[in-house]
C-alpha cells in the first residue's frame, strides 16, 4: 500500500501443510466447508482473499495492523477514489467476504443493491476504526460472517457482536452444520422453519440416513428418530432411491455434494474461462453449484488466482496436493509423459479428484481443451462433523 492511498494488496498465497477448507470463510480446517479429508495430506493451502475498505487514516491503520497479525488472509483494499457501489459490486460478483472499516450505516447503503439470497451473497462485516467492535450484518452462517468476527476480534482484541438466534442460545445451526459437512440445502425457507422449532422447542428430531456411527456427536437438543418424523433429514448419499422430492412433509432436507472436481490449467486462465469450459463439458453450473465438493489440484497450482476465484464462485473449497501424494493415489489414469517432466506426476486432474474424494470413483474421466483439464470422483460420506465454530 502506498501512503495516503487505498491500493490492492496482491502478494504470494501462503504455503502450508495442511488446507482451509475454503479460502474465503474457514479460521481452521474444517470450518464452513467440508471438513479436513480423512485420506492423503493436502499440502497447498491459497491465502483467504478479504475485500477491505476504510474511510480514514485510522481505518487504514487498524488495517494494516489485522493483516500483519493474519498470516493467512490477503486483504483487497478499494482504490484511492474508487466509487464505493461500484467496488462492492465487484466484491459481491466474485463472492469475496467483504470488511468494512467504518459507519455500519455506510456498509449497509453499500451493499443494498447486491443483496440477493442468503444462501449465495458474500459474508460480510463492519468494524469501528477503534478497533472496539467487529459485526457480521450479512451470511453470518452460509458466508461465514459469525466465524471471522470472532477470528478478526481475537486479533485486534475486539469485541464480536454475534446477533444469530442460534448462536446467542448455544444451539444447533442447520445451515453451518451443511456447510461444513459440503451438503447441499433443498429448500432455503427450510432453514427458517427447522431453527424456529429448534428455537421455540429447544430440540429438534433428525434422521440421518445411514450407519448410526454418522450421528456420532450430535448435540444434545438433536433427538435421532425416525424419518416419518423428522424436522430434519439428512441423506448421506446424492442417489438415495427416495430423493429429497420424496420429503415434501420434511421441514428440510440436506443432500451430499459429492463431486470432486480434479482441475489443471495452464497460467493465467480467469475463472470465467474455466467455468465456460466446465460448462461446456462437465455439467451446466446449477449442476456444478449443486454437486460440487471441492475442486483440487497440484500445489504448484495453490497461487494460481483463476481456480481460487473459481471455487469462490462455486462457494466450496479449493485443496491442492502434492506430486508425491498425487502419485500414490490407485486407480486406473490417463498419463501424459509431458505433464510428468513437468509437474513431477503423470496426471493432475484425475488423480487430484481422486484425492480429494479419498480415493472415490472417477465418474468422469480427463477432459481437455484450451489449455485445461478437468476430471470428477465421487466422494463417500463417511463421517458427519455436528460442532461448529463455537465448540
Amino acid at each position: 500500500m502506498t501512503k495516503g492511498g487505498e491500493h490492492r494488496t496482491d502478494g504470494p498465497a501462503e504455503q502450508s501443510g495442511k488446507h482451509d477448507a475454503c479460502e474465503l470463510w474457514t479460521s481452521k480446517p474444517g470450518e464452513f466447508g467440508p471438513e479436513e479429508a480423512s485420506g492423503p495430506a493436502v499440502s497447498g493451502k491459497p491465502a483467504r482473499i478479504i475485500r477491505t475498505a476504510y474511510f480514514t487514516d485510522r481505518g487504514r491503520a487498524l488495517a494494516e495492523r489485522l493483516f500483519a497479525l493474519w498470516p493467512g488472509a490477503r486483504p483487497e483494499y478499494r482504490e484511492k477514489g474508487e466509487p464505493l457501489g461500484e467496488w462492492t459490486g465487484r466484491s459481491f460478483a466474485k463472492k469475496r467476504p467483504v470488511l468494512f472499516i467504518g459507519a455500519c450505516g455506510i456498509a449497509v447503503r453499500a451493499i443494498a443493491p447486491f443483496v440477493r439470497d442468503k444462501l449465495s451473497d458474500s459474508p460480510v462485516l463492519v468494524m469501528d476504526e477503534q478497533g472496539r467492535h467487529v459485526i457480521p450484518i450479512l451470511s453470518g452462517h452460509i458466508g461465514g460472517a459469525n466465524a471471522l468476527a470472532l477470528e478478526i476480534a481475537r486479533l485486534v482484541g475486539a469485541d464480536p457482536v454475534i446477533t444469530t438466534a442460534t448462536d446467542v442460545n448455544h444451539l444447533f445451526a442447520v445451515d453451518v452444520f451443511a456447510k461444513m459437512n459440503g451438503l447441499r440445502i433443498t429448500d432455503r425457507d427450510g432453514i427458517r422453519r427447522v431453527s424456529a422449532r429448534l428455537l421455540q422447542n429447544g430440540r429438534l428430531h433428525v434422521f440421518v440416513e445411514g450407519d448410526a456411527s454418522l450421528r456420532n456427536g450430535m448435540p444434545a437438543e438433536l433427538i435421532p428418530c425416525r424419518r416419518e418424523e423428522a424436522d430434519l433429514v439428512v441423506l448421506t448419499s446424492d442417489g438415495a432411491p427416495d430423493g429429497p422430492e420424496g420429503w415434501a412433509d420434511t421441514p428440510l432436507v440436506l443432500v451430499p455434494k459429492t463431486w470432486c472436481l480434479g482441475m489443471g490449467c495452464r497460467r493465467g486462465k480467469t475463472a470465467a474461462e474455466l467455468m465456460a469450459f466446465l460448462e461446456a463439458r462437465v455439467a451446466p453450473r446449477d449442476v456444478l453449484r449443486d454437486r460440487v465438493f471441492a475442486i483440487a489440484s497440484i500445489d504448484r497450482k495453490a497461487d494460481e488466482q483463476g481456480l481460487i476465484d473459481l471455487a469462490a464462485l462455486l462457494g466450496v473449497p479449493f485443496l491442492t496436493f502434492s506430486a508425491e501424494t498425487l502419485k500414490e493415489m490407485q486407480g486406473d489414469f490417463a498419463g501424459s509423459a509431458f505433464v510428468s517432466r513437468t509437474v513431477g506426476v503423470d496426471n493432475v486432474c484425475e488423480r487430484a479428484a481422486a484425492a480429494a474424494a479419498d480415493g472415490g470413483e472417477l465418474i468422469i474421466r480427463k477432459t481437455a481443451g484450451d489449455g485445461i483439464t478437468a476430471a470428477v470422483a465421487r466422494r463417500t460420506v463417511r463421517s458427519l462433523r455436528w460442532t461448529d465454530y463455537r465448540n
